[in-house]
């Protein structure tokens, strides 16, 4: 399992992924799911991955070996996002055809893919590709997508996540998010990749890899963690109701 978050707000894009794999209890691995695609002053694409590992790992090495090619599938050639969501859904629907009925038997052969970033010419944009290969688009009144184990960090963002949040608030919920479903589910860990994308920069400065070293990210969880803690001792205890 895994937990891909993407936020679109006015000023650009926040995209994270965590990178821990499992097949099993005892077969832990990090693999990144945080693919990042860009052309300085042209584009930056950002593709995040969950789902069965070798058929996402398929899409994305075949997207990657067509950069350059000026085939019909080369993310380089996209004249759109909405394009580049479009050949990721073809991939991955092409993949799981070809692969699907031998690797039924054993599990899920299915994946799925968030899709963000802006070419030039358009704005930014972010898509939710799911597994049949279709796809859905993020707006500024549903601002934020998720794959893979999503129920534990959507309730936060669920409460605070507004059209007019900043970029950098953003990228402090999203992390929240990381950490409310590190917290319930051991199948998503550390790394986690995240990009801060503002909009009309075409640049990946803000691109991070946090771990569990990161001073930041561990001063985060502990004082949200006790601020949580002491907000909850503030608040008054209920009545005692009658039952009759």
């Amino acid at each position: 399992m895994t937990y891909c978050l993407g936020i679109l707000l006015p000023e650009g894009l926040v995209l994270a992924s965590d990178s821990r794999s499992n097949a099993g209890v005892d077969q832990v691995a990090r693999v990144r799911k945080f693919e990042l695609i860009s052309l300085q002053g042209s584009r930056v694409i950002a593709i995040l991955s969950a789902g069965n590992l070798a058929t996402t790992q398929s899409v994305v090495t075949q997207l990657r070996e067509m950069l350059g090619s000026g085939g019909v599938r080369d993310l380089y050639d996209a004249r759109t996002m909405f394009e580049v969501a479009r050949i990721v859904g073809d991939t991955l629907r092409e993949t799981v055809v070809r692969d699907g009925p031998s690797v039924a038997p054993y599990g899920d052969p299915t994946g799925s893919f968030l899709v963000g970033g802006q070419i030039a010419g358009e704005t930014h944009r972010l898509f939710q590709v799911y597994s049949a290969g279709n796809f859905i688009e993020a707006s500024l009144r549903s601002s934020f997508l998720q794959i893979g184990e999503t129920k534990y960090g959507k309730p936060i963002l669920d409460r605070t996540m507004t059209r007019e949040t900043s970029l950098d608030e953003a990228a402090k919920l999203a992390l929240l998010s990381f950490d409310a479903t590190m917290r319930s589910n051991l199948s998503v860990g550390l790394p986690i990749d995240m990009l801060r994308y503002e909009t009309d920069t075409y640049s990946t400065a803000n691109m991070a890899m946090l771990t569990e070293e990161d001073p930041y990210w561990n001063a985060l969880r502990s004082n949200y963690s006790n601020g949580l803690s002491n907000l909850v001792g503030s608040l008054p205890p209920p009545p005692r109701w009658s039952s009759g």
